[in-house]
């Protein structure tokens, strides 16, 4: 793999709790084609949203959502700009916190990640940033008014990626991760 980038997989997170974005971190993740086992995304499908206007909402579609990877880096840079100590990845629903990784959000689709422990990730576009998770850092720092917004506008090409699963395998905190792409896909402008 020629041009590769190495990076750490810092915390694994599993979404278990249906009612709420929040994450929680595990040490390990079984990782099967339809996602992280035990997560809320995982699944082949899920129902069209907000995000696919362009169906029914509900229509059962292919779910390429199914991981969500965020850049402790990249949240050092949001938090700094917000004035906040620090963003956690489980305040935004992350499923993966990888350092290491210059510009994580800009990684192009068709990127594969490729995990020590033996899973492939294959990122399907960045996550752009929403008031949900605005409303969790807000429910945070309570005597700050207005990061629900100031958040979306902040995290913009600095909310992470989403992905499906390549390969299965598992994830360990603590993994290398390597970041793999064909020359034509390096980075979105």
């Amino acid at each position: 793999m020629k041009d590769d980038w190495a990076g750490l997989t810092t915390a694994v997170l599993i979404g278990q709790q249906a009612d709420t974005l929040v994450t929680t971190r595990v040490k390990t993740v079984q990782v099967t084609v339809e996602g992280f086992t035990g997560d809320k995304h995982a699944g082949l499908t899920h129902p069209a949203d907000s995000r696919t206007q362009f169906y029914p909402r509900g229509t059962q579609i292919f779910n390429d959502r199914q991981v969500s990877i965020v850049s402790a880096e990249e949240l050092t840079g949001v938090a700094a700009s917000l004035g906040l100590p620090e963003i956690l990845p489980e305040w935004l629903g992350a499923n993966l916190l990888l350092s290491g990784i210059p510009n994580l959000t800009r990684l192009a689709p068709g990127t594969r990640l490729f995990f020590s422990s033996g899973a492939v990730l294959y990122v399907t576009h960045s996550n752009n940033p929403c008031s949900g998770p605005g409303k969790i850092i807000q429910s945070q720092f309570p005597d700050r008014e207005g990061l629900t917004a100031a958040f979306v506008k902040q995290a913009m090409h600095r909310r992470g990626l989403v992905a499906v699963v390549d390969l299965p395998g598992q994830i360990i905190e603590g993994d290398a991760v390597t970041v793999n792409w064909e020359d034509r896909y390096r980075y979105r402008e």
